[in-house]
């Protein structure tokens, strides 16, 4: 216990001294929030001339959320920097010197960054639902409203587990560059395409981003025949996390600093 420890305080040490996770975490909360709330007022002006399907499928809560898009890509840069890093510098062997248990390496420094990023989240989630809700006026929605509780913390965990999607693929490819090269345009671009394409549709709504976002919803959208509900999303998301999170510890003690 000792041990797990020493190692937990090393990798907190490692976290704080590198200025790139600081910033990468701080433009998730800016990104996040100021998005939402850009978003929040447009939808506020534009309520009167929306369509009455739109009106009945307005969802308030979510859309103090639409900064999240842009906000997830700073995680997920800051999952692969806390990981990757090491390698990127020549340290990890080092690292892998001080402590051979492969299990307490990696995991003692998930752990240590899923919670700095838990408590990120769950602030940027707060704080892009109130001020979000600020700018929609009498359009609002109330943190009490049934299912609205349940999305502003589904998105601090939503975030959560995007970061440690992140880590996990950033420990099977040790490469910053290689695992922004993919990641970045699987959440952006093939996961959109998969999601939004009829043939494709029900393979999509399967992928990480696609099924965790549901627990950010509290108004079904038009048409959403999702087999699974808020919660249930999310957990689709978090069995993504355990096989990267598996995945990168297998490599790990099979391939690295050997």
């Amino acid at each position: 216990m000792a041990v797990v420890t020493q190692v937990v305080r090393s990798e907190w040490t490692k976290i704080r001294s590198v200025a790139s996770t600081v910033w990468t975490l701080s433009l998730a909360v800016v990104v996040t929030v100021a998005l939402g709330m850009l978003l929040s007022a447009l939808a506020n002006s534009q309520f009167s001339t929306m369509p009455a399907r739109e009106r009945l499928s307005f969802d308030p809560t979510n859309i103090s959320f639409a900064g999240m898009t842009l906000g997830q890509l700073a995680m997920i840069v800051f999952g692969v920097l806390v990981v990757s890093n090491e390698y990127s510098t020549g340290m990890i062997r080092v690292s892998l010197a001080a402590v051979p248990q492969r299990a307490t390496f990696l995991f003692s420094k998930i752990a240590v960054a899923a919670a700095l990023v838990l408590v990120v989240g769950m602030v940027t989630s707060f704080a892009a639902f109130f001020l979000g809700q600020a700018m929609l006026g009498s359009h609002r929605a109330h943190l009490g409203d049934p299912g609205v509780l349940r999305a502003v913390v589904g998105g601090g965990l939503y975030m959560t587990l995007i970061a440690m999607f992140s880590m996990g693929v950033a420990a099977m490819l040790r490469s910053p560059m290689l695992s922004l090269g993919i990641l970045m345009p699987f959440f952006f671009l093939v996961s959109n395409i998969l999601g939004n394409v009829d043939a494709t549709r029900k393979i999509g709504r399967f992928l990480p981003d696609q099924a965790g976002s549901h627990i950010m919803q509290v108004v079904p959208r038009a048409g959403d025949d999702v087999p699974y509900g808020p919660w249930g999303g999310l957990g689709i998301m978090g069995l993504w996390v355990i096989a990267a999170l598996a995945g990168g510890y297998v490599l790990l003690k099979r391939r690295d600093a050997q």
